[in-house]
């Protein structure tokens, strides 16, 4: 008999928790197949802090764990964040019973998923997490179940909204990075500390679970390389922007005969290429497959309403008794993909030299790059006011990225050559 009311302890009452509760208080029959989801417990770290919804009348939890194993619950929601400590510890709880979980940490999938897949799948209990991808838009369902009759060769995009602002607003105000990330601090977009976001950390997770849902293998956050914004200039934004540029963070997962590569660093995009259109705090993805081809997507990657209706999503697959694997394929036939070697990848490169405005400086770097195997494609020298030197910029053909360092590195012991040159590497996407 197919269950009609559904009881949902909610861990975690941040920005998506209250959405979620809001969602669940004026919509408790949302869900496709009829049945009611109300909420029968929380947690968080305080109860006393002032929040946007009255939870006096619901069971509090100190402990998250003690939530998850509550028999006064059928799903669990986990929205707390982080890796380890309560957020997996309460998760295992509720899938050793068997409990259903949805969570929209993807810092836990990413580095837990594989080992939380086969404790789902062993138990008989749903793991998902919409939510932990693109917020609202739905990526993760696209590519584990509307792709799942078709071969994935890339996914690749920007997958996050702290960073996209930040890079959108250094442009069109021609401001420094620390003064637009104190103002998206300000905002609310950015947080107090905001390694995990700047730092590259945070898309980097979310890439190594799209990679694990296209390639059908179990998530390898280790072996991504990860580069983040918070050394973007803004004279590299406007010399990229005079190229026909715009600067991203591009978060890529690619397979090949070798592997999968999987990297997170700041890329030029062609100004009139969808990613570079969009702008502020918004998510996009490509998605290269053998049989469809291109498909792109676009909306907000974070927000409590967006957010907030993806965990919805994943509660009301539960309630219609979806169940599919955690991942593409079973936990049992899960291994991690094999990494490449990211030196032998090529890529055309943007490089930018400031140097000493003097006779032979050019022919100097020229003649070194060529030395190095590096063809150059475009060249710019422009002279910007009040800079130390004379910003010169190169864009490259393809090229393996072991040879742009060892390029670099020559270039950098010229006399003439005032600090180490800055690499960005311009998207294939």
């Amino acid at each position: 008999m197919t269950k009609t009311d559904w009881r949902i302890g909610v861990a975690g009452l941040g920005t998506v928790g209250a959405g979620l509760l809001n969602f669940l208080s004026e919509r408790p029959d949302f869900a496709p197949a009829g049945g009611r989801a109300s909420v029968t417990g929380v947690s968080a770290r305080s109860r006393s802090r002032p929040r946007p919804f009255d939870i006096s009348n619901l069971p509090w939890f100190d402990d998250p764990v003690a939530l998850a194993a509550s028999p006064d619950n059928d799903l669990f929601v986990e929205l707390i964040g982080g890796s380890d400590g309560p957020a997996k510890a309460a998760v295992e709880a509720a899938l050793n019973l068997g409990k259903p979980v949805v969570t929209a940490n993807k810092a836990l999938i990413a580095e837990h998923g594989a080992e939380l897949a086969a404790l789902a799948e062993a138990k008989g209990a749903p793991l998902l997490f919409e939510a932990a991808v693109m917020g609202g838009t739905p990526a993760v369902k696209m590519v584990r179940e509307a792709l799942v009759g078709d071969e994935v060769k890339s996914v690749a995009g920007i997958l996050n909204g702290t960073c996209n602002y930040i890079l959108t607003e250094m442009e069109a105000g021609g401001r420094a990075f620390a003064d637009v990330l104190a103002e998206a601090q300000r905002l609310g977009y950015a947080e107090a500390d905001p390694t995990m976001d700047v730092g590259g950390f945070d898309a980097a997770h979310k890439i190594s679970i799209l990679a694990a849902l296209a390639f059908g293998c179990a998530p390898h956050y280790a072996a991504a390389e990860i580069e983040g914004i918070d050394q973007v200039a803004l004279l590299d934004i406007q010399l990229a922007k005079d190229l026909g540029y715009k600067i991203k963070l591009i978060a890529s997962a690619d397979r090949s005969p070798e592997g999968v590569l999987v990297r997170v660093h700041p890329s030029l995009v062609a100004q009139n290429h969808p990613l570079a259109q969009a702008g502020g705090a918004l998510n996009a993805l490509f998605i290269e497959s053998a049989r469809v081809g291109r498909i792109f997507v676009q909306g907000p990657g974070a927000g409590s309403g967006p957010t907030a209706a993806a965990v919805a999503a994943d509660i009301a697959d539960v309630m219609t008794g979806a169940q599919r694997p955690v991942f593409q394929k079973p936990a049992t036939t899960l291994s991690p993909f094999t990494p490449v070697d990211p030196a032998k990848s090529m890529s055309r490169a943007y490089l930018r030299f400031l140097v000493k405005d003097e006779p032979g400086v050019i022919a100097a770097v020229s003649e070194t790059l060529a030395e190095a195997g590096v063809s150059i494609e475009s060249f710019l020298q422009k002279p910007v006011e009040n800079a130390e030197g004379v910003p010169i910029v190169l864009t490259t053909h393809a090229v393996a990225e072991s040879v742009l360092t060892t390029a670099i590195d020559r270039i950098a012991g010229l006399p003439a050559v005032l600090e180490r040159p800055r690499l960005l590497r311009i998207a294939r996407i």
